[in-house]
C-alpha cells in the first residue's frame, strides 16, 4: 500500500515548521542524542509501528550503537546494557505509551523522582518534549502509513 497522503508537506506546509521546532527543542543537548533515539525506538515498539521502529533502529546504527543494545530496547527492563539514566528515560516512555493500569497513575511520583535523579530540570523538560514528539510523529505515521525504511511503497 502506498503512503496515504504523499504530499502532506505540500498540503500542510506548516508541518515542516513543527518538525523544525521539535528538532530544535529536543536537540538542545540536555539529553544525549542516543537516549533520544532509544526513546523513539521504544515508543515505536510499544505502538507497533514498523516505520518508526525501522527508522530509529537505522538512526541508532548510523550513530554507532551496538546491535546488542538496539535489540535489547524491546526488553530493556531486564537488560544490563543500559545506563541508569537511559533506563529511567525508557521507563518514562513505557509509562506514557503503554495502556493505563486500572486505577493507577501513568507517570507516578516515584517514576518522576527516578527521572529527576538522572536529569536536571532542563533535561526533564526536554525528555518530556522528546516523548511528546514521539507521540506526534507516531500518530502521523500510523495515519499516513509510510512504507517502512528501505521498503518500497
Amino acid at each position: 500500500m502506498a503512503i496515504r497522503i504523499p504530499e502532506i508537506n505540500t498540503l500542510v506546509p506548516e508541518i515542516q515548521e513543527v518538525a523544525r521546532a521539535l528538532v530544535k527543542a529536543t536537540g538542545n543537548g540536555s539529553v544525549p542524542s542516543g537516549t533520544i533515539s532509544l526513546v523513539y525506538l521504544r515508543a515505536g515498539q510499544l505502538v507497533g509501528n514498523t516505520y518508526q521502529v525501522l527508522r530509529h533502529t537505522s538512526d541508532l546504527r548510523r550513530a554507532g550503537e551496538s546491535e546488542e543494545r538496539i535489540a535489547c530496547v524491546a526488553s530493556w527492563g531486564d537488560a544490563t546494557c543500559f545506563t541508569d539514566a537511559e533506563r529511567a528515560a525508557l521507563a518514562l516512555t513505557d509509562a506514557v505509551f503503554q495502556p493505563n493500569p486500572r486505577g493507577e497513575e501513568r507517570v507516578p511520583d516515584d517514576l518522576f523522582a527516578e527521572v529527576a535523579e538522572h536529569y536536571d530540570e532542563k533535561a526533564q523538560a526536554t525528555l518530556t518534549a522528546v516523548i511528546a514528539s514521539a507521540g506526534f510523529w507516531m500518530n502521523v505515521a500510523l495515519v499516513l502509513k509510510p512504507p517502512p525504511a528501505g521498503q518500497a511503497a
